[in-house]
């Protein structure tokens, strides 16, 4: 569907749902909470629907979709939430806490300090990884964010290209392979082009769930099969999309031997996280031997991503 035609769709959507939740006396207030400019002599009285799609033009689709994520939150309208659904901007529900990520040593300890406030603690190898604990707005991560956070924690006084640089060092040392090494340096090569540090962070090795047990250590295999997301993307609108990069030991035995147990545990995590709102993308490691030559399908991959969630203008230099 073209943006033009997306746009409007939800302009209206948006429109209604509002129309239909707010009263005309309270429509100016509810416009203004959400972020959308004051009427401006505009009269709600007249048509609460017009009152609210004025102040929408203009908006682009990532701006509409964060705004009818928080429609649906505040109102629960179904039309609007079904709209969303068909555009594939579902997102996923429930507020970030912290991003658990690149670890470059023995798995960390974590420990729930507070449970009623879900309150995490690391108590062991905390020097291995990182831990970003900024809110997380509805534009999602990007490069620049996550590179000042970097510098904030670090103490550096730099550039904001030399936090960057060192930033990208870090998490580079925290990928297990060559083929991940690909796949994170081909995408880490759209911050060069103009608004690129504005692109949304491609964060390697994320923590997705914590085990403190091993497979050794379980009598029965336990619920969590996946702790760990190769890679992750917070886009706007609480888009979350996963890309892993897939060796043996997703679908074989510690012998090397085909394994439909281990290809069936991994497609039921897959399962889940769709049902929960993630995007999953997979790359097998064979498609990633030939860096010269695979680097321009994973580049072009990455292209197609952007321009599927209206994020194309930086990726496409």
């Amino acid at each position: 569907m073209a943006n033009a035609v997306r746009a409007e769709n939800l302009r209206l959507a948006i429109a209604g749902a509002l129309a239909e939740s707010v009263k005309a006396y309270d429509l100016e207030q509810v416009c203004v909470s959400f972020g959308l400019d004051p009427a401006g002599g505009d009269d709600p009285f007249f048509s609460k629907r017009v009152y609210v799609k004025k102040r929408l033009i203009g908006k682009s689709v990532s701006d509409l979709m964060s705004l009818a994520h928080q429609v649906i939150e505040e109102y629960g309208d179904v039309a609007l939430e079904q709209l969303v659904g068909q555009l594939g901007m579902t997102g996923v529900s429930g507020e970030m806490k912290n991003i658990i990520f690149a670890a470059n040593g023995p798995k960390p300890q974590i420990v729930l300090r507070d449970a009623i406030s879900n309150v995490i603690e690391i108590t062991e190898n905390e020097q291995y990884c990182l831990v970003y604990d900024r809110p997380l707005s509805e534009n999602g991560l990007s490069w620049r964010e996550l590179a000042a956070w970097w510098a904030s924690s670090q103490g550096l006084t730099g550039s904001e290209r030399d936090s960057a640089v060192s930033l990208y060092r870090r998490l580079d040392a925290s990928l297990a392979n060559d083929c991940e090494r690909l796949v994170f340096r081909t995408y880490a090569q759209l911050y060069g082009y103009p608004d690129g540090f504005d692109m949304p962070a491609l964060i390697p090795q994320v923590y997705l769930y914590y085990d403190p047990y091993t497979r050794r250590e379980r009598e029965q295999p336990g619920p969590l099969a996946r702790q760990r997301m190769d890679f992750l993307l917070l886009l706007p609108g609480r888009q979350r999309i996963v890309i892993e990069v897939d060796g043996k030991q997703h679908y074989a035995d510690a012998s090397g031997a085909a394994s439909p147990a281990r290809y069936a545990e991994m497609v039921r995590e897959d399962r889940a996280l769709r049902l929960a709102g993630y995007e999953v993308y997979r790359f097998g490691g064979k498609e990633l031997m030939n860096a010269a030559e695979d680097r321009e399908a994973v580049r072009a991959f990455f292209q197609s991503l952007m321009r599927k969630h209206n994020l194309d203008e930086a990726s496409s230099g």
